[in-house]
């Protein structure tokens, strides 16, 4: 537990200080991780893919990872790039801020203040232009989406789901509310206002710490939706089939034998990305039951030995 501390603590204040301390050592000496709420590191909102995204305006689609997390995209089809820009939004210090409104309310938010070049820096890109002017699209392409993620529980999810009364109740409120940049050059100034949701859940505490230089380092879109899942779980040491085709928006059990061979030869090269990018050191498949309840699972060991740890 974590130490020098009021001994008089609620059951909620200890929790709290547990899963600071959970996030801490899973931190484990990392450069600048990205430290995020963890139903963003284990969610399916991003599906494995850079090309051929719907950006159609009345896209909707909830993405369910039982139990981990309950997601809700609107306005357009979010793929790998957003969620890179997301882990590098994550990597660098969001900062609360209290305002008064005319009014005189006062209000309280989280917000990031960088520049291009540090983000650019954040996730692993060289400070070119070209990269400036595809970051600057993404940021857009978040800005004009509506990201909103279930509150509750998983069975309060379905509970509600059953009794037809999600229209509203239960979602936080968006993601990000407010993307803003000065201008198209590297040392711009750059702001990423993020919603009631964040901050509460950047107070409470609600948070895990996925290692950024080995995510920024692997190569396929498959690796960059499985390793924040992966990485955020330090005690687990394998993850079924059924789930990584769930966290790459599937349902494994609706598969064609074809598209389940495709999605296991996807998960052969993800894990050995893994290990190239240094996030693993090794990995085993194991085969589970036989005929067409056979199933798969992946059993892996982490990289032994931390990074020096720097100021995040």
């Amino acid at each position: 537990m974590v130490q020098g501390g009021p001994q008089a603590l609620s059951e909620v204040e200890r929790r709290r200080l547990e899963r600071l301390e959970r996030t801490l050592k899973n931190r484990r000496g990392r450069r600048a991780p990205s430290v995020m709420p963890s139903r963003l590191a284990r969610t399916s909102a991003f599906v494995p893919r850079q090309q051929n995204l719907s950006s159609d305006a009345d896209f909707s689609r909830v993405y369910v990872v039982p139990p981990h997390s309950v997601v809700e995209v609107r306005g357009r089809e979010l793929g790998t790039r957003h969620r890179d820009m997301l882990m590098a939004c994550f990597r660098l210090r969001a900062r609360r801020v209290e305002a008064v409104t005319v009014l005189g309310e006062k209000f309280v938010f989280c917000r990031t203040e960088t520049s291009w070049r540090e983000l650019l820096a954040a996730s692993g890109l060289t400070s070119h232009v070209n990269n400036l002017l595809v970051a600057l699209r993404i940021l857009e392409e978040l800005r004009t989406t509506t990201i909103r993620v279930f509150r509750g529980s998983y069975e309060d999810y379905q509970a509600a789901s059953a009794r037809g009364r999600l229209a509203g109740a239960g979602w936080s409120d968006a993601l990000i509310g407010r993307i803003e940049w000065d201008g198209a050059t590297l040392d711009a100034k750059l702001t990423v206002e993020y919603g009631e949701w964040v901050r509460r859940t950047l107070e409470e505490r609600h948070l895990v710490s996925v290692d950024a230089d080995t995510y920024f380092r692997l190569a396929s879109d498959y690796a960059r939706c499985w390793w924040p899942y992966i990485d955020s779980q330090p005690a687990h040491s394998w993850i079924g089939i059924e789930t990584l085709a769930t966290l790459a928006g599937k349902d494994y059990a609706e598969l064609t034998t074809r598209q389940r061979v495709k999605l296991r030869e996807e998960a052969r090269q993800a894990l050995d990305d893994m290990v190239r990018a240094g996030g693993l050191t090794s990995w085993v498949t194991e085969q589970i039951g036989s005929g067409r309840a056979k199933t798969y699972r992946y059993r892996y060991e982490r990289a032994a030995g931390p990074q020096a740890e720097l100021p995040v």
